[in-house]
């Protein structure tokens, strides 16, 4: 038989598994109060970055 700590749920965890989580794993990192920093250019940094590889691996096969 497992020994469970007592773990009280929440109505906003709807999913069954979410309901057994301790309350401190669903609170969010984020405050409400304070705004995250919009990082807009992780699309044009991955395109680069994906260009930049298969350009140079192409480029490789090629000479």
């Amino acid at each position: 038989m497992r020994i469970r700590p007592l773990v009280l749920t929440t109505e906003s965890a709807r999913h069954p598994f979410r309901q057994r989580l301790p309350a401190h794993v669903l609170r969010s990192a984020v405050r409400p109060g304070k705004k995250r920093s919009v990082d807009d250019d992780k699309d044009w940094k991955l395109f680069a970055l994906s260009f930049g590889a298969f350009f140079t691996a192409f480029y490789s096969f090629i000479f």
